[in-house]
């Protein structure tokens, strides 16, 4: 595990590095938004999408290097996501991170931009590298934008609002957790795979078993501990979900059943990734942690 937690803080430092250094702004007249763009990638995470960009294309023989891109890429969708999640008209949250959401620490129209920016810029960075083959780029990008759109991660945010203070099957909240968190998950391996430049079309499809299980894990184990936790480690508001009367996996199957449900998504990802060699550790690993960390 020692092993593991270093390569966690490896990735997690690469990465923040290669966000800052390319969050720069040289118009004087945006400092205000670019800083609000900074404020909201660098203030802290887990960077679970960039880890697992990193350690997919590791496991197909490629580079962390190689997949510096495409980890910030998603990351900054990943960001874009959770300054308008925050927003008063979506959640309405003032902690995110253990810090004040960005447009708490701005306002709120500085912060809408920031996440329009965040979004538009990750698109372009992936549009712009020139390590990838133009169609890897495209297909990146293609990728990219079905996670983030109505097909993705918008569209089960869209099912998340109209959702509360509804009661939903365990299908339906599936469903829409495999939107609103499964497919930004999914292109994160997905885009890790193809910075390699060595995947294979059974390769993807066997790592979207992968990152399908492990994504709707992820989602389970936030509802679990929305529960558990405190707000000092959770960095955002604990009990939150139930406050708002969201459907969660612990409200609908009680708390035992919710985690016996996070254990066996953790397992069906190891299952479907049981063809791939040593290369793929971190992948394995990675499918632990997020069942077992507490924030």
């Amino acid at each position: 595990m020692s092993g593991f937690v270093g390569y966690l803080q490896q990735c997690q430092q690469r990465i923040n590095l290669e966000l800052t250094q390319r969050l720069h702004n040289q118009h004087p007249r945006l400092e205000r938004l670019y800083d609000a763009m900074r404020y909201s990638v660098t203030m802290g995470g887990k960077r679970v999408r960039p880890l697992l960009a990193y350690a997919s294309c590791e496991a197909l023989g490629g580079s962390a290097e190689q997949a510096d891109t495409a980890a910030a890429a998603v990351e900054l969708i990943h960001a874009y996501s959770l300054i308008h999640d925050d927003l008063p008209a979506m959640d309405d949250d003032d902690l995110r991170r253990g810090q004040p959401t960005c447009h708490r620490a701005y306002d709120e129209a500085t912060a809408i931009l920031a996440g329009d920016g965040l979004q538009a810029l990750a698109f372009d960075w992936l549009a712009q590298e020139s390590r990838y083959a133009a169609e890897t780029r495209l297909e990146m990008i293609r990728t990219l934008a079905g996670a983030a759109g109505p097909q993705g991660m918008v569209g089960g945010q869209a099912i998340d609002l109209a959702a509360v203070g509804h009661k939903l099957d365990l299908a339906t909240l599936e469903d829409m957790h495999l939107h609103k968190t499964g497919a930004l998950i999914s292109a994160a391996v997905q885009l890790g795979a193809l910075a390699s430049q060595y995947a294979t079309d059974d390769q993807l499809q066997t790592l979207r078993r992968y990152a399908r299980a492990i994504g709707l894990a992820f989602q389970v184990q936030d509802d679990i501990l929305d529960v558990q936790s405190d707000t000092a480690t959770l960095g955002k508001q604990q009990g939150a979900d139930i406050a708002r009367d969201k459907p969660t996996y612990p409200a609908l199957l009680g708390l035992e059943q919710a985690q016996s449900l996070a254990l066996h998504l953790r397992d069906e990802a190891l299952a479907a990734i049981e063809c791939f060699g040593p290369d793929a550790a971190r992948l394995r690993e990675l499918a632990d942690y997020i069942v077992q960390r507490r924030f």
